[in-house]
């Protein structure tokens, strides 16, 4: 379950990187940390969907790590949606 977590958690933050770089601005720590949080909650998300005690494989890391980017991806785009 840790496993999944900390997947999740970081596929949210390698999302934020990504988009940073992506971006060319210059860092904005107020951003990133909102992604953090996304990624955060994400993490918490899926180690509870996991807690069913079953074995975690590597296609369950990788799920979970593209679960983490893409509740980056959707929050960032629901909130740039809601301040325009």
């Amino acid at each position: 379950m840790l496993y999944v977590a900390v997947a999740a958690f970081a596929g949210g933050c390698l999302s934020a990187l990504l988009g940073w770089l992506d971006s060319r601005e210059p860092f904005n720590p107020r951003k990133f940390a909102r992604s953090i949080g996304a990624a955060l909650i994400s993490g918490i998300g899926f180690a509870l969907a996991y807690q069913s005690g079953e074995t975690v494989t590597l296609r369950d890391i990788l799920i979970a790590i593209l679960g983490g980017s893409g509740v980056d991806v959707l929050s960032n785009r629901a909130l740039g949606a809601l301040v325009r």
